[in-house]
């Protein structure tokens, strides 16, 4: 289901990072999530929900 807040994003297996894309065209990169909280984003049906409930101000971040 397409998001109102999250364009697009990826998740690097091996170093554990989630690229997120928002719809402002703002990108950052969640260090040290883990693998199955990246599964959880795939299945969401909400992306936008899901990462405001597990991982914004949960994981440290770099603006990319």
């Amino acid at each position: 289901m397409p998001s109102s807040v999250i364009r697009d994003w990826s998740y690097d297996e091996s170093q554990r990072a989630l690229d997120i894309r928002f719809v402002s065209g703002r990108r950052y990169r969640y260090h040290d999530v883990p693998q199955r909280l990246a599964m959880g984003m795939r299945e969401a049906r909400s992306k936008g929900i899901y990462f405001n409930e597990h991982i914004r101000d949960r994981f440290a971040f770099t603006r990319l």
